[in-house]
């Protein structure tokens, strides 16, 4: 049997090797007394990303979710806002996303508190069913359970239902949910009886009501809506439940949107429909991907912007990005040099050896497009105003390319054989596939 034990005199050839070469000296002065990330910057790309656009849709300031993962929401929000502005005529308007932030709790505690039922059978170290302890009650979404959210439990204006600390720092919050979720689990599964596991249930959830209740506050049944335009004019619409009110106020219609999403491994063919087993956060909806060409994604997300409408988009989002200044390319840091290796892993390999994986939403709010080819694309993040050009980023096309996964497109957009796609029936992923991540 190969011996692979590293041994000292290993060691001591690998600290020689690198001693002798006065190039790795100096980088190691550099790294040592300054980041990774400032020795590593490109300067030639960052001098040559232009923020200027030949398709531009904002003239509003951007949101803020602060210290919670309620990105998938806020960019949902935001794309839904654009048109509630229009008709509203103001450019100062947010939905309330603390409103759906409580309801898109109490379905999770539904969800899993359903899982577990349904896995009660299985063994205590089962893959999937710590999977599900592991991942409960992250505060990341995906887009159809965003529309499922927005169909059920309609919107308020964020004067309905504002902001709390917890809806603005949901970790202490959460981390009691978890605690009454899993105590609630061990009796499910230890339970003896179908009553028995129904009064469980019950009770669990009053109480998880309880907490996002008394951190998040208790959601309008109803509101008296009125505003002032950016003309001075008052307006009044009366009393409106949260159903109504979204009824009059999101101008798209919702069940028009499919996820597209660029997954190159050979799990998910092109032109198929996929799913991951446990993602959703409403019983008895699920969220399904399209699988396309990355062009595809291109194609439609360029034909909504120039027609006026703004884009939600996952990605991969603290790869190559500079914060400070707003900007992504695919080759704005040249790690390899100075570590003097390559990183060789194309989109496919990274997702399946776990070095890449959808970590944020946000919205595309313009694009530059020469010659019928875009060449970047701004970007509404929702991380306040502080970077980049007061909130709106710049990504370099090429970034697109290798870190954005998904968008949520019209399906009057697609071409009939992706149409006729749809109808088929979803490849089921494992619950901990990458393409899941989004929503943890």
């Amino acid at each position: 049997m190969t011996d692979h034990t590293l041994s000292i005199d290993d060691i001591a050839a690998l600290r020689k090797d690198f001693a002798a070469n006065p190039v790795y000296r100096i980088a190691q002065n550099a790294v040592t007394k300054t980041t990774i990330d400032d020795i590593a910057l490109d300067r030639e790309v960052v001098t040559g990303i232009d923020t200027s656009m030949s398709h531009r849709l904002d003239d509003w300031a951007v949101t803020n979710q602060k210290k919670s993962g309620r990105c998938w929401m806020f960019a949902g929000l935001n794309l839904l806002r654009t048109g509630a502005m229009k008709k509203l005529g103001t450019t100062d308007f947010e939905f309330s996303q603390n409103y759906m932030l409580f309801f898109d709790k109490i379905e999770r505690v539904n969800y899993y508190l359903d899982a577990i039922i349904a896995t009660a059978d299985a063994d205590d170290d089962d893959r999937t069913v710590a999977f599900l302890h592991d991942s409960l009650m992250g505060d990341g979404g995906q887009w159809n359970m965003f529309v499922s959210l927005v169909k059920k439990h309609g919107l308020v204006p964020k004067s309905a239902m504002p902001e709390t600390e917890s809806s603005s720092s949901t970790a202490k919050m959460n981390a009691s949910l978890r605690a009454i979720l899993h105590q609630g689990a061990k009796a499910l599964r230890e339970a003896g009886s179908d009553e028995a596991r129904a009064a469980i249930r019950t009770d669990v959830i009053a109480a998880c009501y309880r907490i996002l209740a008394i951190h998040l506050g208790t959601p309008p049944e109803s509101f008296i809506w009125q505003w002032t335009d950016k003309d001075k004019t008052f307006h009044r619409d009366g009393e409106l439940t949260p159903l109504q009110f979204a009824e009059r106020y999101v101008t798209v219609d919702l069940d028009d949107y499919v996820c597209l999403v660029d997954d190159p491994r050979a799990a998910s063919p092109r032109g198929r429909t996929f799913t991951v087993d446990y993602l959703g956060n409403i019983v008895g909806e699920r969220v399904t991907y399209l699988n396309v060409e990355p062009s595809v994604l291109k194609s439609a997300a360029v034909k909504a912007i120039t027609s006026g409408e703004p884009v939600w988009f996952g990605c991969d989002v603290g790869q190559q990005m500079q914060r400070e200044s707003g900007v992504w390319d695919a080759r704005l840091y040249d790690y390899g040099a100075v570590y003097d290796t390559e990183f060789t892993l194309d989109k496919a390999a990274r997702l399946d050896y776990h070095e890449t994986q959808m970590t944020h939403a946000m919205l595309f709010t313009g694009v530059d497009v020469y010659d019928d080819v875009p060449r970047r694309w701004r970007v509404e993040n929702s991380w306040g105003d502080e970077h980049g050009a007061k909130g709106f980023y710049t990504m370099n096309d090429s970034w697109f390319d290798e870190y954005v996964f998904e968008i949520a497109a019209r399906k009057s957009d697609l071409p009939a054989e992706l149409l006729a796609a749809l109808d088929t029936e979803p490849i089921v992923l494992p619950a901990w596939d990458p393409m899941g991540a989004l929503a943890r």
